[in-house]
């Protein structure tokens, strides 16, 4: 019997690669590629760069850099799944993706924990006010925050407002509650009993807008959640409300938020994900005493990149041996292929009729 033929995964070369071989450097992807597969670095400095050099791979991971649109998966011959190491993949254009054939996955559930640790941090952090009061104490006006906090209630009983309940929205409900916050979610696409089962209230749009006195965005980036947040939105608000986003940047029209925080509009904002990533020099944002900003890291730890990593190689691994992968964001190329389901069907609820 012959041996099998060894796939081919391409991946961009990062701009500050560190020494050492492809095999050192992507030790956690081989994992569970380096019995099937070999994975080669591609030059991605245009569309066509990286075309020349994934053409004739099987599949692709992807968690940064050159966007793997239409044109490059036209131009990707063989490929069959396209992995994110991320958990938004508004890096490929995914129905293309779907057009083709190609299976898209992503890695949902890795650092989700990290995520929400640091969206109730800016929360907390955005509704007391600390930018605005370690400003105050290295500026020489000690007895001035006491006058500011005294006109913010205390947590304890505020409504805490989160759009979209998807994993990190969940864990954040959970964190919640023992500070007190009384927790309502808006998500069109999640049962309602799977959000009453973590102990918050379902609520319409317009209505968690107008009860929240803090508001935390989880929406993924897509036609639908882009600029989800504008001036309509804003207006909506109450004068004291804190907006915090660790989602995607562009779910918040951000030219509309900075009005609205400058119009007293809304109260703060605690932001780890911008519109443009870097911002511009003078974003205004960037001076803004009841803005914190921190620069896209909320799922930053010392577990999440050997993680990540590793589940994107693993869901990559299971395509190109002919299975299922466990995340696929477009479930409706599956049938299309000639890949095996392994997992089991879920078995929560009895038929429709």
């Amino acid at each position: 019997m012959s041996a099998a033929v060894r796939k081919k995964v391409a991946i961009q070369i990062p701009p500050h690669a560190r020494a050492g071989s492809v095999t050192e450097r992507y030790g956690f992807e081989l994992e569970a590629l380096a019995p099937i597969a070999d994975l080669v670095e591609v030059r991605s400095g245009s569309p066509q760069e990286f075309i020349e050099g994934a053409r004739d791979a099987d599949a692709v991971i992807t968690s940064w850099g050159i966007r793997i649109d239409k044109q490059i998966i036209a131009g990707l011959e063989r490929c069959v799944v396209i992995g994110c190491a991320s958990v938004g993949v508004d890096m490929i254009d995914v129905d293309a993706a779907t057009e083709a054939g190609i299976v898209v996955t992503n890695v949902p559930d890795v650092f989700i924990e990290e995520v929400a640790d640091h969206a109730i941090m800016l929360l907390l952090g955005a509704g007391r006010r600390t930018k605005l009061m370690d400003e105050l104490i290295r500026g020489g006006e000690w007895f001035k925050g006491r006058t500011v906090l005294s006109d913010v209630p205390r947590v304890m009983g505020q409504t805490l407002g989160l759009i979209a309940f998807g994993n990190v929205a969940r864990c954040v409900a959970r964190r919640a509650k023992p500070f007190g916050w009384q927790v309502i979610a808006h998500d069109p696409y999640i049962s309602e009993l799977v959000i009453s089962a973590e102990g918050v209230e379902p609520v319409s749009l317009p209505e968690l807008l107008a009860r929240s006195d803090y508001i935390s965005m989880h929406a993924p980036l897509n036609a639908e959640t882009r600029h989800m947040l504008s001036t309509k939105q804003f207006a909506a608000m109450k004068p004291n409300a804190v907006v915090v986003n660790t989602g995607r940047g562009p779910t918040i029209d951000e030219r509309a938020l900075i009005d609205a925080l400058k119009q007293g509009k809304i109260a703060a904002a605690g932001l780890d994900v911008l519109e443009q990533e870097p911002p511009a020099p003078d974003n205004p944002l960037l001076t803004m005493s009841n803005v914190i900003l921190s620069p896209h890291v909320a799922s930053a730890s010392t577990r999440m990149r050997p993680e990540t990593r590793r589940r994107a190689g693993r869901e990559v691994a299971l395509v190109l041996k002919g299975r299922w992968p466990m995340s696929c964001v477009n479930p409706t190329v599956l049938p299309r292929t000639t890949l095996e389901r392994w997992q089991p069907y879920p078995m929560t609820r009895g038929p429709n009729r």
